[in-house]
């Protein structure tokens, strides 16, 4: 028997703040520090946090990503890298090419015994409590401690496990098995966890995320690099036979930057710099022309799409890696963004890269990492070869639009290397179309990051046709498993202060949150 769902998202309004995130729980907790009057860093790391509790497969404090701030008041600018870093006592020589191929579009080949991709050798340094630690520091208007709070509330009520999280462990169940930590918390007897006849839901222990938490909360944010949660990372990552020390840990920064700001017509446009998505984001977005019948995408306008993405991937192909320029990945991610009562927006993504990460939990610690070692190029003397201390290439790619007309969005996507090509579209939507973000959001699009361009069913009639002029192309449904065209989340605040959020219509728990509705 099938079941067919039809799935929809309001748009929400308001004035006093927003935040839209991939997690209802998590935009609440958020909303609810904008109402007592945080600003919006204070609600981008207290929804981060939550993030990291609520679903962790996607995010947490284990992995890293980047965050744009615009200020509301005086235009100011910044863009935060908080991404992986190699261990500095990597050997290159411990990931040994295989004969097979990865099958994604890089067409590396594979490591033997999938090294890079799962397990403690998959591993890089986590750069996200320094993210969050830094931009508090910089920007919040809260103690580190205030932001955790929500977070370890929820980590002491325990995963909640319903239909959607018993499809995320079911699948990853194989892979979770081959960590111990990881299948005594999410499977049972090596199988997800069953709801009972009459229970929507049931409760996972998170003891050790909630003890985690706390002590950073009590120590601050410092203590996951030099006291003792560093020393618990190191223990835990050593009984496993991985490198990482305690010098990777203390020698780790956040780093702020200016983020690249790129012009669309009389719009800007506010990306990431260095090794993310934002470089290719903009190479993209200048080869898409600017439509000829603005308010209506046509047929035409999405081949267009196609020709600049794939353009812009192949740049990305060529000048990969921490000596070259850009990158790609699949992978799982959290978009959040924030706009708060002066009108400043934050635009974060976050991401253990592959579901669940590495797959690995800390045995003390109680926290999933990630496996940033899946960024690399595994062939030697590649610009994005593996090597000891440096970042890997990411997609991540938040976004600030600058709208003409005044105000700004902040958007992002989830969704590994769909995440570039559905902002591009979602960007021409809204500057180019002058669309909402109810249906930006809403527009069906297509996704051109892999050799074989997939097109929404619901796009106009003709458009797989225009596009498999030049292209090998598919049509398909827009499903919530397996995700086709990425995740989006996004706020925007007009001029006089007007308030919009919205999420990606199909996924279930995706909310955007406004102050004025939290007590």
């Amino acid at each position: 028997m099938t079941t067919t769902w039809s799935m929809s998202k309001p748009i929400s309004q308001g004035r006093g703040g927003m935040v839209a995130a991939q997690h209802q729980a998590a935009a609440n907790a958020g909303a609810a520090v904008l109402a007592r009057g945080g600003n919006a860093v204070d609600a981008a790391v207290t929804c981060a946090l939550v993030l990291s509790v609520v679903e962790p497969w996607l995010s947490g404090i284990g992995g890293g990503g980047f965050l744009i701030r615009h200020d509301g008041r005086t235009n100011a600018a910044q863009a935060l890298d908080f991404n992986m870093v190699s261990s500095h006592n990597i050997d290159p020589a411990a990931y040994p090419l295989s004969e097979g191929r990865d099958g994604n579009w890089f067409d590396w080949p594979q490591v033997i015994d999938n090294r890079n991709l799962i397990g403690a050798s998959s591993i890089c340094v986590p750069g996200a409590v320094a993210g969050l630690g830094t931009a508090l520091d910089a920007h919040g208007s809260i103690s580190w401690a205030e932001a955790c709070a929500p977070a370890i509330a929820e980590a002491e009520k325990g995963l909640e496990v319903d239909w959607f999280t018993q499809l995320a462990l079911t699948i990853d169940s194989d892979n979770l098995a081959t960590n111990a930590e990881s299948a005594a918390l999410f499977l049972v007897d090596g199988k997800p966890p069953r709801l009972s006849d009459g229970h929507s839901s049931l409760r996972l222990p998170l003891t050790k995320k909630a003890a985690t938490l706390k002590r950073l909360a009590e120590n601050g944010w410092q203590d996951f690099y030099q006291g003792q949660i560093a020393r618990d990372i190191v223990a835990e990552l050593a009984d496993l036979g991985q490198p990482l020390d305690g010098v990777d840990l203390t020698n780790y920064r956040a780093t702020w930057a200016e983020p690249l700001d790129h012009a669309r017509g009389d719009h800007r446009i506010l990306a990431m710099p260095g090794l993310s998505g934002g470089p290719a984001f903009c190479d993209a977005l200048d080869g898409v022309p600017l439509p000829k019948s603005p308010g209506t995408v046509t047929p035409q306008d999405f081949a267009s799409y196609a020709d600049a993405i794939r353009r812009a991937y192949a740049t990305r192909l060529t000048t990969v890696g921490h000596a070259g320029k850009y990158g790609i990945d699949p992978g799982c991610t959290s978009h959040l963004s924030v706009v708060d009562s002066e009108g400043t927006t934050v635009s974060l993504t976050n991401t253990l890269l592959s579901r669940f990460g590495s797959k690995v939990m800390g045995a003390r610690t109680g926290m999933l990492y990630n496996n940033g070692m899946m960024w690399f190029d595994p062939r030697p003397g590649t610009p994005n070869t593996i090597a000891p201390g440096v970042k890997p290439l990411a997609n991540m790619c938040p976004l600030i639009l600058r709208p003409a007309s005044g105000g700004s969005i902040a958007i992002g996507a989830a969704g590994g290397r769909q995440i570039m090509p559905a902002l591009v579209q979602l960007s021409v939507f809204c500057l180019d179309h002058g669309m909402n973000l109810g249906r930006a959001l809403g527009e069906p699009r297509i996704d051109a990051s892999a050799p074989r361009i997939v097109v929404d069913r619901d796009t106009p009639d003709g458009t797989l046709s225009a596009i498999r002029a030049d292209h090998d192309a598919a049509a398909v449904e827009n499903l919530l498993y397996p995700v086709q065209f990425a995740i989006p989340s996004a706020v925007a605040v007009t001029a006089d202060g007007a308030m919009t959020g919205m999420v990606h219509p199909n996924h279930p728990w995706s909310a955007a949150a406004r102050a004025e509705d939290t007590p």
